[in-house]
């Protein structure tokens, strides 16, 4: 992974945005870590990752466009030691519907699947496709698999499931494709509470066998 100025390009997004693109969602997390490190720059609003990107809003009343635009070109990447998120661990009940058929495919016991996903360290890429989903990356891709070649039409709520390089937990009940191997009773988001996402990008997750 290139950690080097000139591999991300930065790019105006309206008049109080910029778009930094980077080569990998590695690279992303990295640098999402490095700009967050210190605490939030004066003026910047939100800095939002995802997967091959960072978009960075700011009000132009408080800090002008050039201001941010050099404080994107001077961040520097972090590592995880560095970073700012929090802590967050997570019980499941493992033995979803998928957990024979991921073992199948990495060629696994799915005691072994259980040990590996638990015994991992998980950090929060980024959010998406519902409030309170949060993509989980790991240090390693032995629990790599693909999605369903059938996506479930219902997915009940606490749902932890795979997909290519992520892990990441159903916050409701919706359709979808990951593979389930295993259910939580955390609430991942609760729009009552001043921060409603239980897990946030840049936190570090740990799933703990239940």
């Amino acid at each position: 992974m290139s950690h080097s100025p000139d591999s991300w390009t930065i790019l105006p997004y309206g008049d109080s945005a910029f778009l930094v693109e980077l080569p990998e969602l590695e690279a992303v997390v990295a640098y999402y870590r490095g700009l967050t490190k210190d605490g939030s720059h004066a003026g910047v609003v939100d800095v939002v990752p995802a997967a091959r990107t960072v978009l960075v809003t700011f009000d132009p009343e408080v800090v002008p466009a050039s201001g941010i635009k050099a404080w994107l070109e001077d961040a520097q990447p972090a590592p995880a030691e560095l970073g700012t998120g929090r802590d967050v661990e997570i019980e499941v009940a493992y033995g979803g519907q998928d957990l024979a058929e991921v073992a199948g495919l990495l060629g696994l016991s799915e005691k072994e699947v259980v040990s590996l996903h638990a015994g991992s360290v998980w950090t929060a890429a980024f959010s998406g496709f519902a409030p309170g989903f949060a993509y989980l990356v790991t240090n390693h891709e032995k629990l790599r698999v693909p999605r369903r070649s059938t996506p479930r039409t219902v997915v009940p709520a606490g749902s932890v499931g795979l997909a290519g390089e992520f892990s990441g937990i159903y916050p409701r009940s919706s359709p979808g494709g990951w593979q389930l191997i295993g259910t939580t009773d955390r609430a991942l988001w609760d729009a009552s509470k001043p921060e409603p996402a239980l897990i946030r990008p840049g936190d570090r997750v740990k799933f703990v066998e239940a």
